[in-house]
């Protein structure tokens, strides 16, 4: 350690640790137990929920203690030039990832949307796979029904229920979300501008002012998400419309409370008086990430809820 830091060619190289092994169990045991409540497996229900909340606790703790490690790594002086280097391309990589991530959903969006229905339908008046196995359906989106005999019973009931697309006509709910994420936005420029203007007030206040703003986002989304369940009969089951919506919403909602809990780490850090102008990676890494998740939202507001 002593050569690292007096040495600022030497790679600084961690000690061993478990904390990846610990992530990804905690990972695993999350999706694991969401998974197995969506399948009912062995009856699903209370079983798998602790499951779920087990994985997400080992993983809100591991991430807490290994972030505490890496900012006494570089309070100590280890992080030098070349591993902060690492850390952007680190980051950088990160995200492009997370782009490719929802950029398969969303193109499961688009070629549910633009190819499968009119397939289905007939397109072109065309005969179809469609016209032999399902004559009825509807090729109208949003479709809230598989095509499936078990659900679709005759020639009078449609597949694309009418006036689905204006469910959340005046969209109030995504619309309030979305002016709330790009505030949000502007709020933690502003904090990242106050720590190179080293201006801590303003630095506390922009962050704190952008966690409230982050937190509302996440319970207005749960209001949506009860609202669409008991009020509008949207469910994982509705189609493929349903199945689409909730893995691209509730993905990006996942992402959205790595980012404030990502977020939180530094506004403590902050009150801490943590950061310099020449030393806030780990603040521009946590507003980059935060930047991701409002562009998403941005595509998702417009091609689920508008178009």
């Amino acid at each position: 350690m002593a050569n690292a830091k007096a040495d600022p060619s030497i790679y600084f190289v961690p000690h061993n640790g478990w904390y990846p092994v610990v992530v990804a169990l905690g990972a695993m045991l999350m999706v694991t137990g969401f998974g197995s409540y969506l399948n009912d497996v062995k009856g699903g229900g209370d079983g798998s929920w602790v499951q779920f909340y087990t994985g997400l606790t080992i993983l809100a703790v591991t991430l807490f203690f290994w972030f505490a490690k890496v900012i006494e790594e570089n309070s100590q002086g280890l992080a030098n030039a070349q591993l902060k280097r690492s850390y952007v391309w680190g980051m950088g990589w990160f995200i492009f990832s997370e782009v490719m991530f929802f950029a398969a959903f969303f193109g499961a969006l688009f070629y549910a949307r633009v190819f499968a229905v009119s397939w289905l339908g007939g397109e072109g008046g065309k005969a179809m796979t469609g016209d032999y196995l399902w004559p009825d359906f509807s090729a109208e989106w949003p479709v809230m029904q598989n095509p499936d005999n078990a659900l679709f019973q005759g020639p009078d009931q449609s597949m694309a229920s009418p006036g689905i697309a204006n469910w959340f006509a005046p969209v109030y709910l995504p619309f309030l979300n979305t002016v709330l994420l790009l505030a949000s936005s502007v709020t933690v420029h502003f904090a990242h501008t106050a720590i190179k203007n080293q201006d801590r007030t303003k630095l506390i206040t922009w962050l704190g002012i952008t966690l409230v703003l982050g937190f509302a986002f996440l319970f207005f989304q749960v209001e949506e998400y009860i609202h669409a369940y008991q009020e509008l009969g949207l469910t994982l089951s509705s189609g493929i419309y349903g199945s689409t919506f909730y893995i691209l919403t509730g993905f990006h909602g996942f992402h959205v409370t790595m980012g404030a809990f990502i977020l939180t780490i530094q506004f403590f850090r902050a009150l801490k008086g943590h950061f310099k102008p020449d030393d806030c990676f780990g603040f521009e890494a946590a507003s980059w990430y935060w930047h991701f998740v409002d562009v998403v939202w941005v595509c998702l507001f417009i091609f689920v809820y508008i178009l």
